[in-house]
């Protein structure tokens, strides 16, 4: 799951020049996406995982009409106060916990598989399938027209205008795409937490700090780069965990 947050991050900074320091707002949209389908609606959990990742890129499209009349410093500035106004609606939801959070019926962690091992196994398949479609899907995204309007917009935005690509299309249709997805792979996160909380949902330092770092360690406009950045940076967590 580190991997396709940071592939997704990759994608939307090194791409399309979208420099997001607010992505967590996905990410606890996706948490609490999947708690409000399964525990309110009534939804199987794997009925509510798809769902919420729809759900992540219809909000996200009056979201970047929004925050794309802002630019630069200012536009990174707008995704964090977009993401804490997210936080701060999810702490009213009182039939998920309000400010202290909920967690997930036992009933319903149940219904996902028998057993413990088969759950922590289906969550297991479930993160690996996920990291497969984002990669896959980045991939295939560069490999396509749009990919090299991303790369022509990334290296010079005024002669990309003057070409004829349509700039706010391109860089809207990647920024609803990646929301999208990131709200699934936060639906995932907090399938394997089983629970939620505004603080922990939102946090900048767990989804879009480390996230930063990651990429930035592997080498932002990379494929490669967030898969290798999670490497080392997951290498240097365990190996340095004990020195405080």
């Amino acid at each position: 799951l580190p991997i396709s947050l940071a592939s997704l991050w990759n994608l939307l900074a090194g791409y399309a020049g979208l420099v997001s320091v607010g992505q967590q707002a996905y990410v606890g949209l996706g948490g609490y996406m999947l708690f409000a389908l399964t525990m309110l609606a009534g939804l199987p959990i794997l009925v509510a995982l798809p769902l919420a990742a729809v759900a992540g890129a219809v909000i996200a499209m009056p979201v970047a009409a929004l925050i794309f009349r802002l630019r630069g410093a200012y536009f990174a500035i707008g995704t964090w106060v977009i993401a804490e106004v997210f936080r701060l609606s999810a702490a009213q939801i009182s039939a998920l916990g309000g400010g202290s959070g909920a967690s997930l019926p036992a009933g319903l962690v149940k219904s996902l598989a028998q057993g413990r091992d088969m759950r922590e196994a289906l969550a297991y398949w479930l993160a690996l399938g996920t990291m497969t479609l984002v990669v896959g899907a980045i991939f295939l995204i560069l490999r396509s027209r749009h990919g090299l309007a991303l790369t022509a917009i990334r290296d010079n935005e005024l002669a990309s205008r003057s070409l004829g690509i349509d700039i706010w299309r391109t860089k809207f249709v990647v920024y609803v795409a990646v929301a999208g997805l990131t709200t699934l792979v936060g639906a995932l996160i907090f399938l394997q937490k089983l629970r939620i909380s505004p603080d922990a949902a939102f946090s900048v330092n767990d989804w879009t700090a480390f996230v930063i770092f990651i990429v930035v360690i592997g080498g932002i406009g990379t494929l490669e780069g967030p898969i290798l950045g999670t490497l080392v940076f997951f290498a240097l967590r365990e190996t340095m965990a004990d020195l405080g």
